[in-house]
């Protein structure tokens, strides 16, 4: 039988619910003042932390130098997997890259996921360093580029431009849910639908 008349074939180039782990990159409310349009970033970052929460997926994040540059930004908290309970935190970190984060990495290997879908700031220095390290470290990175910013648009474009050369599969949020998703006709795909309906406050 070909592959393709099989019901259950999925190419593995596609993001999975059971095999993905959503990374919110240093989101906090420091570096956000000196981001343009943050608050188009910041409700897109909700809707498809929304998403991943609806759909099991873990959904994780870090923070650059915590004591210098405050705390995830509270917006973000109630969707986090880690960081929000009695005695956790969000992990620190002083590297620019994610990969440097020990108890981050240890998080992300006890979950036994091979998908990293990468979101946050900034795209060209935390987000893409973060990129390229999973990338060499073997796992399946993609970046949401809607879920990614920084403060010049040059240093944005350029830095996606280097990340899709290294590997690193770019997408949207709503590519993103529909791929957890996976199929019509259930409760979390109406619960996927009414977030990707919703519109940003400015566009209507």
């Amino acid at each position: 039988m070909s592959v393709m008349e099989t019901s259950t074939f999925r190419s593995p180039r596609l993001l999975t619910a059971t095999d993905c782990v959503m990374l919110i990159v240093d989101v906090q409310d420091r570096l956000l003042s000196v981001i343009p349009d943050r608050e188009r970033l910041m409700w897109t970052l909700q809707r498809l932390a929304a998403g991943a929460q609806i759909l099991g997926v873990p959904c994780l994040a870090t923070e650059q130098y915590p004591e210098k540059l405050g705390p995830t930004s509270p917006r973000l908290q109630p969707y986090l997997s880690h960081g929000t309970g009695p005695g956790e935190s969000i992990p620190g970190k002083l590297t620019f890259s994610c990969v440097g984060c020990e108890s981050l990495v240890r998080q992300v290997e006890q979950l036994g996921r091979r998908q990293v879908l990468v979101t946050g700031l900034e795209t060209h220095v935390c987000v893409l360093q973060t990129a390229l390290d999973l990338v060499t470290a073997g796992y399946d990175v993609y970046l949401a580029v809607d879920a990614v910013a920084t403060r010049n648009q040059l240093d944005h474009e350029i830095a996606l431009r280097r990340m899709e050369l290294a590997g690193v599969t770019l997408m949207t949020i709503e590519s993103a849910l529909f791929e957890w998703c996976e199929r019509a006709g259930t409760q979390q795909f109406k619960e996927i639908s009414q977030i990707v309906r919703q519109t940003f406050a400015s566009d209507q």
